[in-house]
C-alpha cells in the first residue's frame, strides 16, 4: 500500500499538481471508509489507521489529508462524513473543518434490482442542512455518472452503468431538474458566503418543527436558514418580524434574512424526458462461432483432486472456468431400463453455474448480491460407461467491500452430488477434475478486429438462426451521424459480454428487476429502497457506446452470449434528451 500511494504521490508531484506547488489539488484522502471494519479488527485496526495517516503526511504534499468514516483519524488528518445526510456529523476536534466527503445524490445498481432514484428536493434539503449547521466543503458522489467498461464493476453484481441518479448522467448529459436545482442551490449559498464563513450559527426555535439557524458579518450583515423538519406539512412562521411560508421537508434561504431567493422544495427547472430512438445505423455482416465445451487436454488445462476456488486458478484474468469430471455408470444401473433420471447438484460460492453433461445443456443458476451462493439442481441424461460433466463458472465481478472480503470464495466450491443411483448417492467433489480458465474465444482473441478474420465464423442466415448458449456473434456497423451519445440495446440477449473495435463494453445481463416501484415522495428520510424504478424491466437493457471508439464506417461489434439471445434483434441507438 505504501509503495502504490507513493506512486501516486510522486506523480502529482513531478506534474506539480498539488496547490502547495500552484496546481489544482487542494485536498487528498488516505482509506476509504475502514471505520466499519475497524470495529471488527480491534487494535489491530487502530494500529493500522495510525500508520497509514503517518505514511500519508510524510509524503508532504503541502495539502491536508482526510479520511472518511473514521472517527480516530489522528492529527492532523481531518475525519470527514459520507451519505445520505451528514448534518449529524461532527469531526473528532473542534480545530478540524466540518467536511463532507460523499453526499451521494442516488445510489448504484445491481444485476437483478431496481434503478434507485433521489428526488432533488431531499438532496437539496440534506446539504441545506449540512450548511446551515456550519459545515464546510461538499463533495457530490456522484457529480457525473459513469460506465464500469470491461470487467471493472466490482459488488460483485453491480451493473456496468454507475449512472447513480447523477446531476450529470452516464452519457454526460445534464439530467433536469437536478442539475439546475443544485445549481441554484449552490448560487444562493454564495450569496451568504461572508456571513457564513464568518460566523457560527445561532440557531432559534421557530415551531415544533421549524428552526431559524442565522449567520452574521457585522455591519449589518445577515444570512438565515429557514428550515421545516415535518415530512408532510408545511408551516407558517415568523421571523424577523415578517410572515414566512415553508414547505415540508424543506428549507429557506435567506442571504439578507429578509428575502427567500431559495427553498429546497421549490423545483422551478423543468424536467428532462430521455428517450433511446434509433440511430439509422444497422449491424451488417452478422457471424457467428460456437464456443467449444472444454474437454480433457484441451490448452492451458491443470488437474486436481478436488474442487479449487475461481479467482486463485483465473488470477482475475477471465470471467470465465471450466471444471470438468468424468462419472463412470455402470450398466446395471436401473436408471438405463427406464427408471428415473438421477438427480446433479452443484454447490457453488458464485455467480452464476451453466451446466453441461455429455456436451448436452441442463441450464443455469444464478447468485445475487445479496445471496452469492448457487445452488444447482436437475435430472440428467447419463449413458452406461463415461459420463463427462463440464460446469462453466462465471465470476460477476470481484467483492468491494466488506470485512476480509479478499476471503470471500467465487467458484464451485461447495459439493457436486449425482443423487438417485442404485448404490444411493455419488459425491463427485474429491474426485479428480480438470481445470480450464478462459473460453477458446478468448484464447482465439475473436474480439480483435484484427484476429477475427482468421476464424472460421459460420455467415449468412444461418449465422442469426441459433439461440444456443455459448455462441459469439460478430457484426458491423457505421457510426451514426450527428453528435449524440449512442448504446447498444441489448434486451433481446440474454447474458454475457460485448465489445466494439476490440475494446470492452463490459458485461450484459438481462436479469429483470424485482422491487417495490410505488409512488415516490420527496419528504421524509431517503434511503437506498425508498423511490425505485423499473419493476419487470431488465435492470440494465442499453449499454453506452463511446463516440470516441468508433470510426465513421465498419466498425467491429462482437459479443458473447452465455444463455442463448437474438442478435438479429440487437441495435445502435441514439439518447435524445427532450
Amino acid at each position: 500500500m505504501q509503495g502504490f500511494t507513493e506512486k501516486i504521490v510522486e506523480m502529482m508531484k513531478e506534474h506539480r499538481f498539488f496547490a502547495s506547488q500552484g496546481g489544482p489539488i487542494i485536498l487528498s484522502q488516505i482509506e476509504n471508509e475502514f471505520g466499519p471494519e475497524l470495529k471488527a479488527l480491534g487494535p489491530a485496526g487502530h494500529s493500522y489507521v495510525n500508520w497509514a495517516a503517518k505514511m500519508a503526511v510524510g509524503l508532504n504534499t503541502g495539502v491536508p489529508w482526510v479520511m472518511c468514516k473514521e472517527d480516530d483519524a489522528p492529527d492532523p488528518i481531518i475525519n470527514a462524513c459520507n451519505g445520505f445526510y451528514c448534518d449529524y456529523f461532527t469531526p473528532n476536534k473542534p480545530y478540524k473543518p466540518t467536511m463532507w466527503t460523499e453526499a451521494w445524490s442516488g445510489w448504484f445498481t445491481e444485476f437483478g434490482g431496481t434503478i434507485p432514484k433521489r428526488p432533488v428536493e431531499d438532496l437539496a434539503f440534506g446539504v441545506a442542512r449540512f450548511i446551515q449547521k456550519g459545515g464546510s466543503y461538499i463533495n457530490y458522489y456522484m457529480y457525473h455518472g459513469g460506465t464500469n467498461f470491461g470487467r471493472t464493476a466490482g459488488g460483485p453484481f453491480i451493473t456496468t452503468s454507475y449512472d447513480y441518479d447523477a446531476p450529470i448522467d452516464e452519457y454526460g448529459l445534464v439530467q433536469e431538474p437536478k442539475y439546475s436545482h443544485l445549481k441554484q442551490l449552490h448560487l444562493a449559498i454564495k450569496q451568504c458566503e461572508a456571513a457564513l464563513v464568518s460566523s457560527d450559527p445561532h440557531v432559534t426555535k421557530l415551531g415544533n418543527y421549524e428552526e431559524a439557524h442565522v449567520f452574521t458579518a457585522g455591519k449589518g450583515s445577515c444570512v438565515a436558514f429557514l428550515t421545516n423538519y415535518h415530512m408532510n406539512a408545511p408551516a407558517k412562521v415568523i421571523f424577523n418580524k415578517r410572515h414566512f411560508t415553508l414547505p415540508a421537508w424543506s428549507i429557506s434561504i435567506l442571504p439578507d434574512c429578509r428575502n427567500v431567493v431559495y427553498n429546497t422544495a421549490t423545483v422551478a427547472a423543468k424536467t428532462t424526458h430521455v428517450q433511446m430512438v434509433p440511430s439509422g445505423s444497422i449491424l451488417y455482416s452478422v457471424a457467428r462461432y460456437d464456443e467449444s465445451i472444454a474437454t480433457y487436454g484441451d490448452r492451458g488445462t491443470i488437474t486436481a483432486r478436488g474442487l479449487l476456488e475461481q479467482v486463485n486458478v483465473t488470477r482475475d484474468t477471465t470471467d470465465y472456468l471450466w471444471y470438468t469430471t468424468s462419472v463412470d455408470i455402470k450398466a446395471s444401473e436401473s436408471f438405463l431400463r427406464g427408471g428415473k433420471w438421477p438427480t446433479l447438484t452443484v454447490d457453488s460460492a458464485g455467480h452464476a453455474v451453466h451446466v453441461f453433461v455429455n456436451g448436452h445443456f441442463y441450464g443455469s443458476a444464478f447468485g445475487t448480491r445479496e445471496n452469492r451462493k448457487v445452488s444447482f439442481s436437475a435430472p440428467v441424461n447419463l449413458r452406461g460407461g463415461a459420463n463427462r460433466i463440464a460446469l462453466l463458472s462465471v465470476a460477476v465481478g470481484l467483492p468491494n467491500v466488506g470485512l476480509h472480503f479478499e476471503t470471500w470464495a467465487t467458484g464451485i466450491v461447495g459439493s457436486v452430488v449425482l443423487h438417485g443411483l442404485d448404490e444411493g448417492n455419488k459425491d463427485l467433489s474429491w474426485q479428480k477434475w480438470t481445470y480450464q480458465a478462459g473460453l477458446q474465444g478468448e484464447a482465439m482473441n475473436l474480439i480483435s478486429p484484427t484476429e477475427e478474420s482468421s476464424v472460421d465464423w459460420i455467415k449468412g442466415s444461418l449465422a442469426k438462426q441459433n439461440k444456443q448458449p455459448l455462441t459469439w456473434y460478430k457484426a458491423y456497423f457505421d457510426a451514426p451521424r450527428e453528435n449524440e451519445p449512442l448504446a447498444l440495446d441489448l434486451k433481446s440477449m440474454g447474458k454475457g459480454q460485448a465489445w466494439i473495435n476490440g475494446q470492452s463494453l463490459g458485461r450484459y445481463w438481462m436479469a429483470y428487476a424485482k422491487g417495490n416501484c410505488g409512488t415516490c415522495h420527496y419528504a421524509g428520510t431517503y434511503r437506498q429502497n425508498k423511490c425505485q424504478s423499473g419493476c419487470g424491466e431488465p435492470t440494465q437493457r442499453w449499454y453506452h457506446v463511446p463516440r470516441s471508439w468508433l470510426k465513421p464506417r465498419g466498425n467491429l461489434l462482437v459479443l458473447f452470449e452465455e444463455l442463448g439471445g437474438d442478435v438479429s434483434k440487437v441495435s445502435v441507438v441514439k439518447r435524445s434528451v427532450n
